[in-house]
Parts: structure tokens; C-alpha cells; sequence
């Protein structure tokens, strides 16, 4: 959960540096179009799972988190045009949505807190003559500061709240490796090239109807199987990314036509 994509030039908030900062809104996202994947945390599920494949991954079960799947080919988010919008209606993870702030360990030797807030410098949307002020005049926070900082407090307690989920997991030894291989078809019935997903693992559900009764109450009580049905009922998606990623290389292959 601690990848820090998308940003090329994070650095520590400060009131003097960035004094005279302002951040202009602006209509693309084009700044997630190369990532296939993307950490999502537990509270997301719900509204994820409409939409996109909410499956774990990592080198291993004990290193392996949630993640949204957005492509199925590397440096591909299949959620977002080459005009930089974000499929209209559906669900953009908090992620993406927290660009250009975030929180992080903050340099050796500064006191204060573990974490604090960084931005990325060399996001397009800053500048120093258009868009809204992160600070006051005297110095304290505008209240669209204010609402980016609640936005990553409230994100990192989701973080903690997922590392807690994932423990249950493991301990339970509810995960199992997933491996998906889809096959994609060629012109005139030649078999086309195959897309390998490694690394990749689900809930395995004949395990979790097998819990006994002390966990089966603690996870009811806790939301666990809000979470985990969630993410049994997203794996349904992968046709759904499947249909994008064909409607993709349609796109791709007119356009070589029209070059040609």
C-alpha cells in the first residue's frame, strides 16, 4: 500500500516554500493511464465491485494486498481514453483520487509526526497565478487544503483497517493463488496471443463456509464478509475488462489501418 505511483517529484508540504502555491482543477487523469493496477482499500469494495476486479496480489501470501485490476497488459489502464477521462460511470478508486497530495514518511531527522503530507511539484495543476490557494495569506490552510488532508487522514485509517483484514486472511489461511489466462483469438480462426496474470490470489470460498462458529461471529460483527463477498462477486468482472481491452485493440488496429 506504501507504492507511490504516479508521483515524479514528491515533496514535503511547507508553509514557506509553497506559500504562494495554487492548485488548478484540471479535466484529465492522465496521470493513471500507464498504471494496470492500483492498492484499493476494504471500505472501497462495496462501490468498487460494481465495476472493477478487486483481487490480491504480491510476491507471496504474506506480502500480498488488495489491488483494482484496470488493465490486463502492462503500462495499461483500460479505464481511461487517450483524452484523458476516466470511464464515465464508474468507480475511481481513492488512489487515484487523493493525486496530488499524499502521505508519507516524512525526511530523517524532522520532528513531528511519522507521516505527513507531501504533493508532487511537477503536477501539471500547480502553478502560482491560477486555481485555489492551499494557504491563507497568514499562512494557515484553505479550506480546499483542508478537505485534501481529512481526504488522506481518512485513507490511511482505511490502509490500517485493510492491514487488519488482510491478517485475518492469512490467519485463517483464506487465500489461495489465482492464475488467469485468457486466450485471445486471431483473424480467420488462428489462435491469437495469450494473456498470463500471475502473482494473483482470491478467497478461497469452500474454506470460509468451513470457518467455525467464533470466527464466523467475529467477522459478521466486524464486516469481514461484506469485504470478502465484495470481492467474489467482482471477480465476475474480468469478462467486462476483457470486452474493454477488445474494444481496445480494435481501436489500435483501425488506427494502424488509417496510417497505413
Amino acid at each position: 500500500m506504501a507504492e507511490v505511483l504516479f508521483y515524479e517529484q514528491p515533496v514535503p508540504l511547507n508553509r514557506t516554500t509553497h506559500k504562494d502555491l495554487r492548485l488548478k482543477g484540471l479535466p484529465t487523469l492522465k496521470f493513471a493511464m500507464n498504471v494496470h493496477s492500483v492498492p484499493l482499500t476494504g471500505a472501497e469494495f462495496g462501490l468498487a465491485a460494481r465495476d472493477l476486479l478487486i483481487v490480491f496480489a504480491g510476491n507471496d501470501v504474506n506480502d500480498a494486498g488488495p489491488i483494482a485490476l484496470l488493465g490486463l497488459r502492462q503500462d495499461e489502464n483500460l479505464f481511461i481514453g487517450a483524452d484523458g477521462q476516466w470511464a464515465p460511470n464508474t468507480y475511481v478508486p481513492a488512489f487515484v483520487r487523493r493525486y496530488p497530495f499524499v502521505l508519507a514518511e516524512k525526511p530523517a531527522g524532522q520532528e513531528g509526526e511519522e507521516l505527513t503530507v507531501f504533493l508532487d511539484e511537477r503536477y501539471e495543476g500547480f502553478g502560482t497565478v491560477e486555481g485555489e490557494r492551499l494557504f491563507k495569506e497568514d499562512g494557515t490552510d484553505t479550506e480546499m487544503l483542508t478537505n485534501a488532508v481529512r481526504f488522506l487522514g481518512e485513507f490511511q485509517q482505511n490502509i490500517q483497517r485493510t492491514r487488519w483484514f488482510m491478517e485475518q486472511l492469512r490467519k485463517h489461511d483464506l487465500l489461495e493463488p489465482r492464475n488467469i489466462r485468457l486466450q485471445k483469438e486471431g483473424k480467420d480462426g488462428v489462435e491469437g496471443h495469450a494473456i498470463n496474470l500471475n502473482g494473483l490470489f482470491v478467497v478461497n470460498e469452500d474454506k470460509l463456509r468451513a470457518l467455525d462458529e467464533k470466527t464466523t461471529h467475529e467477522f459478521a460483527r466486524e464486516g469481514v464478509f461484506g469485504w470478502i463477498y465484495a470481492h467474489i462477486l467482482s471477480l465476475a468482472n474480468i469478462d467486462r475488462l476483457t470486452q474493454r481491452l477488445g474494444a481496445r485493440e480494435q481501436t489500435e488496429t483501425a488506427g494502424s489501418a488509417t496510417r497505413n
